[in-house]
């Protein structure tokens, strides 16, 4: 008996007793303007005992050209669905875990203290964003093309392409309002309810523009079941009210 217990105090000793790892946490690829939403529902999982998920912003084109590139995450979530096809196409999600689940508004933002409104449309708009430089996001990313679609849809893009100045992403579009770098911005309704800085100038009518929407999938090469379990809470009804807090609609 005595030995019995000598040796299993030797195997304690010696770390030879198997103790089971704790889960990791999952690594979310999420769109630049998901900050203060996804960070808010990544806190909301973990107060549920959950390992709290671990979250890199960028442009959707950015992100999605880190997935191709071979990089390690759980999960994607877009700004579109056009990136979310590019790397669909390439067999980077796995099958049957990709759905839509947000939407957004695209606007025109000034810095807070402006008194600028938006005209409807036509020539007064086109002299409106084109009295100085127009911050808009990069477009190969979702906020720049929806921007541009939006601009040319009212015939004012060839009037202020010139005034363009574009930026890394969408917050980063924002940084240039904020910062006074540029009198007027793109970016997206949640994007201007997420900082003081900024107020609306303007809302683009949803028809000038495809309709915003944004697709989350699990990526193919991931094997953590907490990505799975937390694309589920993602997309649960508790899950969604959190990012409908920040300004986005439910899908």
């Amino acid at each position: 008996m005595l030995k019995r217990l000598l040796a299993a105090l030797l195997l304690f000793l010696t770390g030879s007793v198997a103790i089971a790892a704790p889960p990791a946490p999952p690594l979310v690829l999420a769109a630049a303007s998901l900050q203060e939403s996804m960070t808010a529902a990544a806190d909301a999982w973990a107060k549920r005992g959950h390992p709290r998920p671990t979250v890199s912003f960028a442009g959707s084109s950015a992100l999605a050209r880190q997935i191709e590139a071979g990089a390690r995450a759980d999960l994607f979530v877009s700004a579109d669905e056009d990136w979310m096809d590019e790397v669909a196409a390439k067999h980077l999600i796995a099958p049957r875990t990709r759905a839509t689940f947000l939407g957004n508004r695209l606007v025109i933002v000034a810095p807070a203290g402006s008194t600028a409104r938006a005209p409807a449309g036509g020539a007064r708009l086109a002299r409106f964003l084109s009295a100085g430089p127009l911050a808009m996001a990069d477009p190969a990313v979702p906020a720049g093309r929806y921007g541009r679609v939006a601009l040319t849809s009212l015939g004012v893009l060839a009037a202020v392409q010139s005034h363009i100045v574009s930026a890394e992403n969408v917050r980063a579009t924002l940084a240039l309002v904020e910062r006074g770098a540029a009198p007027l911005g793109i970016v997206y309704a949640t994007d201007a309810r997420a900082s003081a800085k900024v107020r609306i100038a303007g809302v683009f009518p949803q028809a000038t523009h495809p309709p915003i929407r944004y697709p989350i999938a699990r990526l193919a090469t991931s094997a953590n079941p907490e990505g799975e379990a937390f694309r589920r809470f993602l997309l649960s009804r508790a899950g969604k009210a959190i990012f409908v807090r920040y300004g986005f609609s439910a899908k």
